[in-house]
């Protein structure tokens, strides 16, 4: 969810009068035939003690449907679903709830101060439905691409005096970055108690690495499919190389050979329940020539559920959980930067995240916990980041008045600067819906 100033009005372009919040962050893909998969990552969360400890991928979807959870710290994306309408609700309805949470964090802080507040809006443009209480608008608009918490410093409509003591510009540096950092507190506050919520409820998983890679669902009429490949296999070996136990390349190692043998004869050693047998499965080719057998892989894991004895271990174990997903949201944005040129690719906005969701949501409700509060970390680590159109580039127009001894910067300079950034976040998700929608399996069956 990047943050940034937002308009005051529904038509009018965008000003620093509002914060607002965008929800377009390196990719939480979904593996999708041939179900690439990408160099796994270590996880920081529980283990079961007396195993080894798994790598998790942070660009890979692993499913496990022998305890019905799916992890989704991020996923590779060639093509993706909905899915049940319920799924696509239930993703769409945690996405609103952290927009509502990020902007309630930057109205409270306001509100509090005795800052005045004109708009609170949940998406941009048209409004479909409005109602007025105390002196603000509250409404809901017709492009889901964030939403915005609005003030009438700039407002040309406005009646308030320019030098009111309670209009935001007008108040200490300290009150604004309150209310510009409010959002980011909030999304993080939301994350740990949804976290706390899960463990109390049903509880975390551990997970007990096994060898070889699980095949979890194969694609009717594909080549796994016609084939013998059937759900619940568990690949050993590939043209006669061993598969190791769940580590780093287990799964790619697998991709990699079908890939590089579209037409070709690749032969699978399989254990189907308690016995162990040879497969010869022959690779479709992709138009970009490589091989796929439609298969969704993941590593070969068992999940159990790790519940608390009493208040005291449920808050160790939601503490833990929480900086571990949050030491993966940082590297995986790290590794964003350091090889930007490779990850460029791997942004995406509302469409491809409630695909995901709704991914999630088909396989279990602790998934969806997790996905929630992956999701909440993920937007407030990119919203701190000091760019323009986000909450990091107004705190460091803040930052730099204080540097200043207090002076503005010239507010047609101010101005500028966020409503070119607010330009391109927005023309950047107006981009991402259109290619994620393309991205969709329905509408690429259909093309």
């Amino acid at each position: 969810m990047l943050l940034h100033f937002s308009p005051a009005s529904s038509t009018s372009p965008p000003s620093p009068s509002s914060f607002t919040s965008n929800y377009f962050l390196h990719r939480l893909s979904i593996s999708r035939p041939p179900y690439l998969e990408f160099p796994l990552k270590p996880r920081t969360h529980l283990f079961k003690p007396t195993s080894p400890p798994v790598s998790y991928s942070t660009k890979t979807k692993l499913l496990y449907p022998s305890a019905n959870r799916a992890d989704f710290r991020s996923y590779a994306l060639p093509g993706f679903d909905f899915g049940s309408v319920e799924s696509v609700l239930e993703a769409a309805g945690v996405l609103t709830a952290i927009i509502v949470v990020h902007e309630t964090g930057h109205f409270l802080a306001a509100y509090l101060q005795g800052i005045r507040v004109s708009k609170f809006a949940v998406g941009f443009g048209p409004i479909l439905a409005k109602f007025n209480a105390n002196d603000v608008e509250y409404s809901i608009r017709a492009f889901p691409l964030g939403g915005f918490v609005g003030f009438p410093d700039n407002d040309p409509d406005s009646d308030i005096p320019d030098d009111d003591a309670n209009l935001l510009k007008n108040r200490p540096i300290l009150d604004r970055v309150i209310v510009i950092s409010a959002g980011v507190v909030a999304n993080i506050i939301f994350a740990y108690a949804i976290i706390f919520t899960q463990v109390l409820s049903v509880g975390l998983p551990v997970q007990e690495p096994f060898s070889g890679v699980l095949v979890p669902d194969v694609r009717p009429f594909s080549a796994a499919s016609r084939d013998g490949l059937l759900p619940g296999d568990v690949i050993l070996a590939i043209n006669g190389i061993q598969l190791p136990e769940t580590g780093p390349r287990v799964v790619s190692q697998v991709v990699d050979v079908i890939k590089k043998n579209p037409k070709r004869n690749v032969f699978l050693k399989v254990e189907r329940g308690k016995q162990d047998f040879e497969i010869g499965v022959t690779p479709d080719e992709n138009v970009d020539g490589t091989g796929k057998i439609g298969v969704q892989l993941s590593p070969n894991i068992k999940i159990t559920k790790l519940r608390p004895n009493n208040i005291f271990e449920a808050f160790n174990y939601a503490g833990k959980e929480f900086w571990g997903l949050t030491y993966n949201v940082l590297d995986s944005l790290k590794q964003t930067f350091m090889n930007f040129s490779q990850s460029a690719s791997k942004v995406s906005g509302p469409v491809a995240i409630i695909a995901v969701g709704a991914e999630v949501a088909r396989s279990t409700v602790d998934g969806l916990y997790e996905f929630a509060a992956l999701l909440n970390l993920n937007l407030a680590v990119i919203n701190l980041l000091p760019l323009p159109a986000l909450d990091g580039g107004s705190l460091a127009l803040v930052l730099l008045e204080a540097a200043r001894g207090g002076r503005k910067l010239p507010l047609e300079l101010e101005q500028r600067i966020m409503s070119s950034g607010i330009m391109f976040v927005l023309l950047l998700g107006l981009f991402l819906i259109v290619r994620d929608t393309l991205n969709l399996e329905f509408i690429k069956d259909l093309l």
